[in-house]
């Protein structure tokens, strides 16, 4: 039977693991089996510059905290898991994607985004989007057509108010 110590820390890291995913926009489970100590750093480094961390937990500790928030991940909670937390919604998944197709020994599994349970498929889906930037820039793009296409215009009706 299990010290009463060992239990208390195991409740802890369930608590912990329930606490992460409640206040994470975010959260990817993916296997890291085949990556070197230099490569998961690198990708703890990256995912600390957009506000996000990388776990590894039991399984059985993850299924103990997934069952308390309702969540299913059953068929997924076999191996060795690391757990991606971000804090925003699209920075995180963009930037464990790109670690995906850069090393082919980390596969995503399946992620809970904003609460819900989603896919693979859901998660490259969010991957494509292009950043906040990017999207002021495509906006900002469509915009300017307006107002140049306002400009000619003003400029040809003062061309024949002048003649």
């Amino acid at each position: 039977m299990a010290s009463q110590v060992n239990l208390e820390a195991k409740k802890e890291i369930v608590k912990e693991i329930i606490d992460n995913v409640k206040n994470s926009e975010s959260v990817i489970l993916f296997t890291y089996q085949g990556l070197t100590v230099s490569e998961l750093s690198d990708l703890r480094r990256e995912l600390r510059n957009c506000n996000s961390e990388v776990k590894i937990y039991k399984n059985t500790l993850l299924k103990i905290a997934m069952d308390d928030l309702k969540i299913n991940l059953d068929g997924f909670l076999e191996g060795p898991n690391a757990i991606l937390f971000g804090k925003d919604l699209l920075e995180p998944i963009k930037a464990i994607d790109k670690f995906a197709k850069d090393h082919n020994k980390v596969d995503i599994r399946v992620g809970i985004i904003s609460g819900d349970v989603a896919d693979l498929q859901t998660i490259k889906e969010y991957a494509s989007i292009p950043s906040r930037e990017g999207l002021l820039t495509m906006l900002a793009g469509g915009m300017i057509q307006y107002v140049k296409e306002l400009a000619i215009g003003l400029n040809l009706y003062a061309e024949k108010l002048e003649k």
